[in-house]
């Protein structure tokens, strides 16, 4: 059945895809694979595209993300986006590492739009990373571009690389966090985000 109204676009620089291309085809070939045999004949490019969208991030600059869209406005209690899905790379195995962000921050004067925040994470989130410094730089920036009273970052993730190789431990789970100005002088607006995560709505 032919689908209408369907029109997928995706953006890929084409040196970059036949070059990697033609490292991936080497790679089949060195795991004893036949990259010539009818299955695998557009497996190299596939994998060179997957690659370049997973690692997009390096592309986007997320200063500019959060800056394209910064408002003033005297709000001045705590800002939360919770939940945002990411999927990154880990920079050792390079295999996936997957869970949820949770941002926050007290505004200063200016805010940004809400989709900004789940940006800057989806941003650092395409590179290949470590759980620990993904939480800092995303941290970082938000405190950079806004100058906030104060920024919290928490990371809850699954590793592949403990889940499906090594310790092949599948329940495994690893939380990190990160945080600026009163998010560490004030033990109470620190555990006010704690207990804001931790809430599960119905």
């Amino acid at each position: 059945m032919e689908l209408k109204n369907y029109d997928k676009e995706e953006r890929f620089d084409p040196a970059t895809v036949e070059a990697l291309k033609g490292h991936y085809t080497e790679i089949l070939r060195l795991l004893g694979e036949d990259p010539a045999r009818e299955g695998l004949l557009k497996t190299p490019e596939r994998v060179a595209k997957a690659m370049s969208f997973l690692t997009k991030g390096y592309d986007e600059n997320p200063l500019e993300i959060i800056r394209s869209a910064t408002f003033r406005e005297e709000y001045k209690q705590m800002v939360l986006v919770k939940n945002i899905e990411l999927y990154s790379m880990c920079e050792h195995h390079m295999l996936p590492f997957y869970g949820k962000a949770h941002v926050a921050y007290i505004p200063n004067g200016r805010i940004t739009g809400l989709s900004k925040i789940a940006r800057v994470v989806e941003c650092f989130a395409r590179r290949l990373q470590v759980q620990e410094r993904l939480t800092v730089q995303i941290r970082d920036c938000i405190q950079e571009a806004l100058n906030p009273m104060g920024v919290a970052v928490v990371i809850e993730a699954s590793h592949m690389c403990m889940q499906m190789r090594g310790i092949e431990k599948q329940q495994s789970a690893t939380t990190t966090s990160a945080f600026t100005g009163i998010f560490l002088s004030d033990h109470r607006t620190r555990e006010e985000f704690m207990t804001l995560i931790s809430h599960r709505y119905r």
